[in-house]
């Protein structure tokens, strides 16, 4: 096109608008109001023609734009596969949690630990209190029959088989939040069954007060597998041993 004056108008106008230079054409194309389809005046042929209809213009008014694209990054892994290198499976990443293959053995997951040693110390005063519970309650059976309050005075040992029946009960419900009550159970017995089978001279019924309710309160304690393991043992042990002495055997 020989002039750089340029008139444009819309194929609905019949006003035309200009002159324009093409860079001010190309910045209104840019602003989206001129268009492919926009009537470009041609001086030479004396006619109104669009500007997709003429090549150059079209290329000064619309220049291709290049597109710009991302070269993808090439990662080199830092780790070299080994030579024979096994396989790892599910349960081998259980067994190296729980220290059960060579390479962690004794450095199992604490936390694993100390779950294994709650559940062992639940177990443990499960058992315990209800050993106790038969220890205390048979004994003084026949005194359930027409039992009345104002008789707990007389026989304290059915109240605190009562409390270990309850406790049994809950701790077998898994219901972990009573284990202060425990331990208060354990520290009362300690103390009421103690003194009652010192003052009556029952030696060996008292060795067995203190090792069971040692045990019932260190089971609701202990967060190493040992000592939950021991104190277990002794909670049974314990109260095995009050019941052989309190029934007679």
């Amino acid at each position: 096109m020989a002039t750089q004056e340029i008139y444009i108008r819309n194929a609905s106008e019949t006003e035309a608008r200009g002159p324009f230079s093409i860079q001010q054409v190309a910045d209104l194309a840019e602003a989206g109001q001129v268009t492919q389809e926009t009537l470009v005046y041609d001086a030479e042929t004396e006619q109104w023609r669009t500007i997709a209809d003429q090549a150059e213009l079209l290329a000064q008014v619309f220049p291709e734009k290049k597109k710009h694209t991302l070269k993808k990054a090439e990662f080199k892994s830092l780790n070299k596969p080994q030579e024979n290198a096994k396989e790892i499976s599910v349960q081998d990443m259980l067994a190296a949690a729980e220290g059960r293959t060579a390479d962690t053995k004794g450095k199992a997951d604490p936390e694993i630990a100390m779950a294994r040693a709650a559940r062992i110390g639940m177990i443990g005063a499960i058992v315990t209190c209800a050993i106790a519970a038969v220890a205390e309650i048979l004994p003084s059976a026949d005194v359930l029959n027409g039992f009345t309050p104002g008789k707990l005075l007389d026989h304290p040992l059915l109240a605190l088989g009562a409390i270990d029946v309850i406790l049994a009960v809950f701790l077998a419900l898994g219901m972990a939040s009573f284990y202060p009550v425990v331990r208060f159970r354990a520290a009362l017995g300690l103390g009421l069954l103690g003194f009652m089978f010192y003052a009556q001279g029952l030696s060996g019924a008292l060795g067995a007060v203190v090792l069971g309710s040692t045990g019932l309160y260190i089971c609701t304690v202990a967060v190493s597998i040992l000592p939950a393991m021991l104190a277990a043992a002794a909670g049974v042990v314990g109260m095995g041993l009050l019941a052989w002495q309190l029934l007679g055997h």
